[in-house]
């Protein structure tokens, strides 16, 4: 396992934690109360445990303690940057590429300072756990970053026609299938996936429904054909 391998399992790590470990319910009270909020403990504490377990080594664990407390800090001061007058609808996205930020850092001093030395001796294939990546991310964390892009931006539509949830549940499909496409080299079969979710869904009159559809489809699908490429880049 060299550096590359390292990282990425750091950043699964991170995605289990704040998309997959915790509910929309409780990421709310965490950003709204700050470090009042008991939920923050208990999120730092899965931080320390996800981060050593998915180093492989034993000696990482100053490392996960380090992105532990920074992960702590930065999620208990987030509470400011919500109330912010300028920086409070790009919260999500500051306080992602801080954790990011300070999690590669760490990766890589540890690489120089101490070296990479796993203590399960496990073959780890690159693609294949950048593949995984790609999956976790077109998941939870795509339908996150949609709506915080919608936030920042300042979107908004009504919808008054439409099941609970169904818009996210069909923006998982269409990534899982894009992405899945790609990685096959079946890239005709992506345009074709567009053109019917275009018919399906823009067949309307209500304008801002539509551009308001169109927008999130383009992230979405945006967000799996990025990934696809960086997969088979590798």
């Amino acid at each position: 396992m060299g550096i590359k391998e390292l990282l990425l399992l750091q950043f699964i790590a991170h995605l289990c934690l704040d998309y997959f470990f915790q509910t929309d319910k409780l990421a709310k009270q965490k950003n709204t109360t700050g470090f009042k909020s008991p939920f923050l403990y208990w999120h730092a504490l899965v931080c320390f445990v996800l981060a050593w377990l998915f180093s492989l080594q034993i000696s990482f664990v100053l490392a996960a303690g380090i992105i532990s407390m920074t992960h702590f800090l930065i999620d208990g001061f987030k509470r400011h940057l919500n109330n912010s007058k300028y920086f409070g609808r790009y919260a999500f996205f500051i306080d992602q590429a801080a954790h990011l930020a300070i999690l590669t850092l760490v990766v890589i001093l540890f690489d120089k300072w101490y070296g990479i030395d796993p203590s399960i001796n496990v073959s780890i294939n690159f693609k294949y756990l950048l593949m995984v990546t790609g999956y976790l991310v077109c998941l939870k964390p795509a339908n996150i970053f949609i709506r915080e892009v919608f936030k920042a931006t300042e979107i908004q539509v009504s919808s008054d026609n439409e099941m609970p949830n169904a818009g996210k549940v069909i923006g998982v499909l269409e990534r899982i299938l894009t992405l899945t496409f790609i990685i096959i080299a079946q890239y005709s079969a992506v345009g074709f996936l567009i053109a019917a979710k275009s018919i399906l869904r823009y067949g309307n009159n209500e304008t801002l429904k539509t551009e308001y559809v169109l927008i999130g489809t383009m992230l979405s699908f945006g967000i799996a054909v990025i990934a696809g490429i960086i997969i088979n880049f590798f």
